[in-house]
């Protein structure tokens, strides 16, 4: 079972900047994603972006052109920058991977808050 650390949340302002890290641990074999979900208050998590071990990246809609997903040189490593943000980017912030051809994560973070101000 891997374990997932984020770090790197917290508060900004609109059309600020926050850098989200993801260190996975333990057994792992195989990734084929991480990535970040999110999930704000009252709504359904949902993909943010994610990136295979080959490189694929998928972003939702929303996100395109203003958060960048990378990987660390250990594979086990995520980032996410998210520039330009708005007050809809609010949210509790997930680190996950799969093992699977999906983007549908089997491991998860504990989560980390993103609060955008107006």
């Amino acid at each position: 079972q891997p374990n997932l650390v984020e770090s790197g949340a917290g508060l900004a302002q609109s059309g600020g900047s926050l850098r989200l890290s993801c260190v996975a641990s333990g057994s792992i074999f195989n990734i084929y994603a991480m990535g970040w979900y999110r999930q704000a208050p009252g709504k359904q998590r949902e993909l943010v972006a994610a990136i295979t071990s080959g490189g694929r990246i998928n972003y939702r809609d929303s996100v395109k052109g203003r958060f960048t997903i990378s990987r660390g040189n250990a594979k086990n490593t995520v980032f996410l920058q998210m520039n330009s943000l708005k007050p809809e980017d609010t949210a509790v912030y997930y680190c996950g991977l799969t093992v699977r051809p999906t983007w549908d994560f089997d491991y998860w973070g504990q989560g980390t808050q993103v609060t955008v101000s107006s």
